[in-house]
This record gives structure tokens, C-alpha cells and sequence, in this order.
């Protein structure tokens, strides 16, 4: 007999809280058959906006109905899913597939596994909410409709196997437009010009002094005639300020933030970060780790006190209680932080664990720190033969406070701070000797492209999604292959650079740097602008960021109880449904077409287009469909909207002959998988760093040469018997294979010496082990 049962989502949750509860508890887990239990919605009521009688999957039924019957014999059903809206709704899936009667259901939650949280949990249990559940299947309903309604008119319209989504369509509409943005910026070069200068003091030690020009020349001849200006010129200080700055550290981690610190401290992906703070969180180290509060609790106050206290001193505490900005934050959440801040770090934990549990810990002791006061000093450089100035700027840290122990970094577009230094001791009126000026020639720069942290922080602005959906976001939008993250190459561009020296002689260079490369980016996808441009064209509220926002909204108010689901759903579902109606009837196909212009030779028509699988250019007759178009597939780093006719037209340049070997020609081309020289019926792939368009008979023949090498390396013994019968070198050592089925060799034999009849068994037996399962020789 069960007196109490408690039922967990994971093991490692489970494990965590058995340890707090005593032997009157039982704590189970449903890992892996929750997620079925809360898919009821797969179907959708939508007249009345209710979920479907729900079946439980043949192959679940057996646990399910091991947990139908310890809920039958237990006196107390403890449901402890998480604090969220998805583990509310998961609680109430429980109780309608275990059939627990409300008696017998006790509803805790905490914001942390240890052993006061439980306890507390267990001694203040309450009903299931069933506005949350309410506001959760709102959620998922929503985002059915839209998906199951969407994605059948992209596949009539654009493509097959497309997807869309509530949530997803937009996030990927801000990649397209950021992408697009950058793809129409007109770049404007300017100058920058910076001096460096001698100082010397009473004691006549030399100081170097470095200031920037309070303003930007916009052309080489400007930039040319201040420097020729400077050559003559007299150098002194002419204001002095300083003043006293003060710096507060970052509030404690929600769960966007976190996601972006540990993007750019430790080089996390959102997903990563997620799947590691969890387990952090069941292991009993950390706070509830899906949250948009920044409150602390007031033992936590207490606790942070101590800890600051005790390693750093009592001037460096400093309490404070922040306050979220999101008007739908909920304040009796916390943020996320250490369970114990006397914890500064955890045995048994992965590196990785280790250094997330590390960023939490500084992030949330940091916020209850004194500030840093800093000293700034400002020195303004007047040149005698011009009316600007150069600036030097510099800072002397009086007290770090916070910056002991944590500074909060900041994305690329956010980090306009200036490289600070000590200044010399200086005096107004104080002379000072030129050693160089520069004028270096700039451009301006469109706004970065998202990373996975950027991404998820404007989606926090706009106000779409909730900390439980931005890590799926992201995940979904490159798993449906709308984005891809990817490092790119930059190209070269030459810059002008003019140094005046301190013989007074302008040194003219032109230097070449590296533009436009980025690493960890997001990049749309071409079916990923065809994709959107179609659903902006149709569906402009799915896609529009304040209505979005505004369904969220409206979530919320359901989680608050203040608006009832049935009739928000209802004022969704009926405009909607209208409009799928009309994209099928009256929706033009959208093939992302880009006419380019003639072929020289033909005199067709060049477009590029999306086809079935892929990207493609094609030739062809509009006006005479009986002219066999000619296509050629683009590549990898190639797109519909950027690609030249020069380059397109390239594209056409394969298949060509290369030369000839042993009798044969050697035909250059492009497949589905890349470029390859076939020869004799067989084909051989072209390494990326040779150009198709330019290789040459003998490099066709060393790529051959090496394949054909290969094989023979590989090929360890064939039979007569049977040519598809051998014996192979694989990555993991010899094996068998019939070219179906491969099967290890056993242990102690030479590979050699293994006969034909044995070579059939021993495949035969492989075969028998995975019959479903094909391998590849």
C-alpha cells in the first residue's frame, strides 16, 4: 500500500527530491511518457476550442498503466511537475490519464530542489490551476492551428515538407529583414584621425598620451588637409575634467539573459545552455531555471549577504531588490541563482556544468555587491592650427565594488565603450610634443546579423515568445532548415591610412583588411525569404511583431483568469481560417523567381528560381515551352537574391571535358553533392579547394590516382564465389560485407584467412541480429 505518491518529470528530479522526503513518500517519474500525455491537442474542437478524447499510444500504455495503478493505491497523489505553465498543464494531463480522482491530487511546486523547498512545497499544497492550464493550451491549440492551417497551403503554393508556425514565422521574418537590411546597405567611408603625443612631468619622467579627433573627416582630401594643417602646429592641453562615475552590476539572471551571457562568455548555444542549467536545477544547485523575474527571495538576500560579507568584506554588500520591466513577469518567481551561494563551486559536476553554475553564482552575488566607483578623467588637446581637438579619456577605479568578482559582456552593436587608460598626471596650458598622427580610412557597418543571444534578447523586447519557447524557437527555425548558423569568409578591401610623423613628413599607404566574415551567425536560408515574402503577402498579422505580442498578452491575461480561452480562441480561429481559404483559391505559386537577364550566347532569358530540391538558374524560352530549358543547380555560398548574371551564367560552363585518361574523357560536372569528374563510368568527387570551372587534366588525374589507391588499400580480400562478398578496412578496423549488410570479424581471426562459406554465415547471422537495419559498406 502507498500512502503518498509523488509523480516528477525526470529521474534526476525524482532522485533529488526522494532524498528530502521521508519513507511515507514514494517519488516516481513518467520521463518519456509525459510528452505523449500532453500531446491530447494533436486534434483541435474548434468551435468550442476543447482538445479531443485523447488515446494513449499502444506502446506507452504498459507504463502508464503501471502509474494508473500505484495512483489507484496511493492514499495522496503528490503532482510536483515544474512551477510553469507547462508543468501545470502536465499535472493536469496526469490526473486525466491516471484518472485520479481531485481528492486524492495535492499540487506543490517550488522554485528550488532542496530540502526547506520541498518541505515548505509539501506543507502548502494547493489544486491544480486551471487558469494556467488553461493559458498553456490556449498556447498549444494556437500554435496547431496555425502550423496545421499554414503549413498545407506552403505546400500547394511553395514547396513540399514546408512548415510554419505562430512563434517560428516571425523569428524567422527578423532574420530575413536583417539579412535583407544588410544586403541593401550602401556603405560611406569616412576617416578617423587619432594622435599620440609626449608628456613630460615635473620630474621629468616621459608619459605617451593618446586622443582621438572630436570629429570625422568624410573624404581623403579633408583628412589630408587637417594633417598637412597639423605639421606646424602647436600641442597643449586645454581642459582638464574629472568627475566621479559610479557603476551598478546587472540584476540576476532570467532565463533570455542567461541565455545570453553564456552565449557570449562561454560560447553556448541557447539549446546547451538550457539542456545544462536543467540538470543543475534537478540536481538540487540552482533556481528554477525557465523565468522572467528578477526578484530575490528574501533568503536569498540573507544568504548573498553572508557570502559577500565573509569573502569580500561588509563595505562591499549592497542590497538591493530589482524590479522587472515586463509588465507579465511574474514577481513571485525568482531568478535564477545559486540554491546555496556558501556553494562557490560543486564536486561532480561536468566542465561544462562547472562553468555555467560558475556564471550563475557571480551573476546573482554580483547583483546584491556595492557599486564601483570610478574616477574619468577627460583631457581636451588644442591644436594650434585648427579649430578641432583631440580628446583623451581615462579612468582610475576607486573602489571596484561589483568588479571584483563579475563584469557583464555585451554583443557587438551594444559595445561602444572606448579602451580606457590612466592618464600622465596633466596641467592646463601644458605643451606637448607630437609623435604621430594618423587618419585611417573607415566604413560604416550595417547592423550585425543575430546570433542564437541576439535573437532571443529582440524576441524578449518585442514581446514574443515566453522563457519556456525561446530555446525551441531557435532550435525549430534551423531544424525546418529556415536559418542556418555557419561561419562565413570575409572579402579583402583595400583603406587608405595617412600618418604624419614627427619630422613632420605625411606617409601615404594603402593597407587591405578582411570585411563582412562572420562566425556563429544566423543566416536565412532561400526558401526561408520565399517562405516569408509568401506569408507577409498573405497572412500579414501571423507575421506582424505587435500582433504577436499582443496574442501573448492575451495569454497571459488567460493564465490571470481575466479573459476566458473559448472566446479568445474563437476571435482568432474565424479571420483566420478565412484568409487559409483564400491563399489556397486565389494565391499565386511562389517559386522566388529573380529574372538576371540574357544568355550571350542564346539569347534567353537567365532566371533563378526555387526547384523541388534546391536552388537552381535556368535558360529558357518563355515564350516557346517545346526549347528545353537548361538548369544548373547554385552553390552552397551562392543566393537568389545576391547572385550576378556573371556568376549564374558560370554555372553553365559544366559539364565540360577536361582532358582525357587511359582512352577515356575526363567530363568536369556538377551533381546534387558537388562537383565531380567522371571518368570510365565512375565518378570522383572534386576536394573544395579546386575550382571546377578552372581544374585542370592533370589534377583530374591525381584525384583518380588517389581514390583508386584508396580502394586498393581498403579492399583487404574479395571472393570469386561472390564479387559482392568482401572483406574491408573500415574506420573501426576490418569487417564483412555484402554490400547490404556489413558483420564484424571475430576476435582473434586474420581477416585473410577468412573462407567464403564463413564469410556468408557470419553476414547471415548480422542480418538476423538487425533485420530493419541497412548499413552502409
Amino acid at each position: 500500500m502507498i500512502k503518498n505518491l509523488v509523480i516528477v518529470e525526470s529521474p534526476a528530479k525524482a532522485s533529488t527530491i526522494e532524498k528530502f522526503l521521508g519513507k511515507d513518500y514514494t517519488v516516481t517519474s513518467s520521463y518519456g511518457h509525459i510528452r505523449d500525455l500532453v500531446k491530447k491537442d494533436m486534434g483541435i474542437d474548434t468551435e468550442n476550442g476543447f482538445l479531443p478524447k485523447y488515446e494513449v499510444p499502444a506502446d506507452k500504455k504498459k507504463k502508464v498503466s503501471e502509474l494508473k495503478k500505484m495512483a489507484k493505491e496511493a492514499s495522496t497523489v503528490w503532482l510536483a511537475t515544474d512551477e510553469d505553465r507547462e508543468g501545470e498543464a502536465i499535472s493536469w494531463h496526469l490526473k486525466e490519464a491516471l484518472a485520479i480522482p481531485n481528492e486524492k491530487i495535492k499540487r506543490i511546486v517550488f522554485h528550488e530542489i532542496t530540502k526547506p523547498a520541498i518541505l515548505e512545497a509539501v506543507s502548502n499544497p494547493r489544486t491544480i490551476d486551471d487558469h494556467l492550464v488553461d493559458a498553456q493550451q490556449s498556447r498549444r491549440i494556437l500554435d496547431r492551428l496555425v502550423g496545421f492551417e499554414l503549413s498545407p497551403v506552403l505546400w500547394k503554393k511553395v514547396r513540399p515538407s514546408l512548415s510554419a508556425g505562430r512563434v517560428q514565422s516571425v523569428a524567422v521574418r527578423l532574420i530575413v529583414d536583417r539579412e535583407r537590411e544588410i544586403q541593401e546597405f550602401v556603405s560611406k567611408d569616412y576617416f578617423n584621425v587619432s594622435g599620440l603625443f609626449k608628456v613630460r612631468s615635473n620630474e621629468g619622467i616621459e608619459y605617451s598620451l593618446k586622443g582621438d579627433l572630436n570629429t570625422k573627416f568624410e573624404d581623403y582630401d579633408s583628412a589630408l588637409n587637417f594633417l598637412e594643417k597639423c605639421v606646424d602646429a602647436k600641442y597643449s592641453i586645454t581642459a582638464l575634467d574629472k568627475k566621479e562615475i559610479k557603476k551598478s552590476p546587472a540584476p540576476p539572471f532570467t532565463t533570455s539573459t542567461l541565455q545570453q551571457e553564456a552565449a557570449r562568455k562561454l560560447r553556448y548555444s541557447v539549446s546547451k545552455t538550457m539542456r545544462l542549467a536543467q540538470n543543475l536545477y534537478e540536481a538540487g544547485h540552482i533556481t528554477y531555471m525557465r523565468t522572467d523575474s528578477v526578484n530575490l527571495s528574501d533568503f536569498a538576500l540573507g544568504a548573498a549577504k553572508e557570502t559577500i560579507t565573509q569573502n569580500f568584506g561588509s563595505n562591499y554588500h549592497h542590497s538591493r531588490k530589482y524590479k522587472t520591466k515586463s509588465a507579465n513577469a511574474q514577481e513571485a518567481h525568482e531568478a535564477i541563482r545559486p540554491t546555496y551561494f556558501s556553494n562557490r563551486s560543486i564536486a561532480n559536476l561536468s566542465r561544462e556544468e562547472a562553468a555555467l553554475y560558475d556564471l550563475i553564482w557571480k551573476r546573482a552575488l554580483a547583483s546584491q555587491m556595492s557599486d564601483a566607483k570610478i574616477e574619468k578623467t577627460t583631457a581636451d588637446i588644442g591644436v594650434s592650427t585648427s579649430q578641432y581637438k583631440f580628446i583623451a579619456t581615462g579612468e582610475v577605479i576607486l573602489f571596484d565594488g561589483f568588479l571584483k568578482l563579475y563584469i557583464e559582456s555585451k554583443d557587438d552593436d551594444d559595445n561602444e565603450d572606448e579602451d580606457m587608460s590612466i592618464l600622465p598626471p596633466l596641467t592646463v596650458g601644458q605643451s606637448l610634443d607630437m609623435k604621430e598622427i594618423t587618419a585611417t580610412q573607415r566604413f560604416t557597418r550595417p547592423s550585425a546579423r543575430y546570433t542564437e543571444a541576439a535573437l532571443v534578447k529582440k524576441l524578449e523586447e518585442l514581446g514574443i515568445g515566453r522563457p519556456s519557447t525561446y530555446a525551441p524557437i531557435i532550435s525549430t527555425v534551423q531544424d525546418r532548415g529556415y536559418v542556418v548558423k555557419e561561419e562565413r569568409e570575409g572579402k579583402p578591401r583595400n583603406y587608405n591610412k595617412l600618418t604624419l610623423n614627427s619630422s613632420g613628413k605625411i606617409l601615404k599607404e594603402e593597407k587591405t583588411e578582411i570585411t563582412g566574415a562572420d562566425k556563429g551567425k544566423m543566416f536565412p536560408t532561400d526558401i526561408a525569404f520565399i517562405v516569408n515574402d509568401f506569408l507577409v503577402k498573405h497572412f500579414p498579422n501571423i507575421l506582424d511583431f505587435k500582433f504577436t505580442a499582443k496574442i501573448e498578452k492575451q495569454l497571459d491575461d488567460i493564465a490571470k483568469g481575466e479573459i476566458e480561452r473559448v472566446e479568445m480562441l474563437k476571435k482568432f480561429y474565424g479571420p483566420f481560417h478565412k484568409i487559409v481559404k483564400e491563399a489556397l483559391e486565389t494565391g499565386e505559386r511562389a517559386a522566388g523567381v529573380r529574372e538576371l537577364g540574357k544568355d550571350p550566347k542564346t539569347g534567353l532569358d537567365l532566371i533563378v528560381r526555387m526547384a523541388k530540391y534546391g536552388p537552381v538558374a535556368q535558360i529558357y524560352n518563355p515564350d516557346n515551352a517545346e526549347i528545353k530549358p537548361r538548369i544548373a543547380s547554385l552553390k552552397k555560398n551562392q543566393r537568389l537574391d545576391t547572385i550576378t548574371l556573371e556568376a549564374a551564367l558560370d554555372l553553365f560552363r559544366l559539364p565540360r571535358i577536361a582532358g582525357e585518361f587511359e582512352g577515356e574523357e575526363l567530363m568536369v560536372a556538377e551533381g546534387r553533392f558537388g562537383p565531380y569528374v567522371k571518368h570510365a563510368s565512375k565518378f570522383y568527387s572534386i576536394p573544395k579547394n579546386i575550382d571546377p570551372l578552372e581544374i585542370s587534366e592533370s589534377e583530374c588525374i591525381e584525384i583518380i590516382t588517389i581514390k583508386r589507391t584508396g580502394e586498393i588499400e581498403r579492399n583487404i580480400k574479395s571472393f570469386t564465389e561472390n564479387p559482392e562478398v568482401k572483406i574491408l578496412n573500415g574506420r573501426f578496423g576490418p569487417y564483412i560485407s555484402n554490400g547490404k549488410v556489413n558483420a564484424k570479424i571475430p576476435k582473434g581471426r586474420e581477416p585473410k584467412e577468412i573462407t567464403y562459406p564463413e564469410a556468408v554465415i557470419l553476414i547471415a547471422e548480422s542480418a538476423k541480429k538487425e533485420p530493419t537495419k541497412r548499413r552502409r559498406s
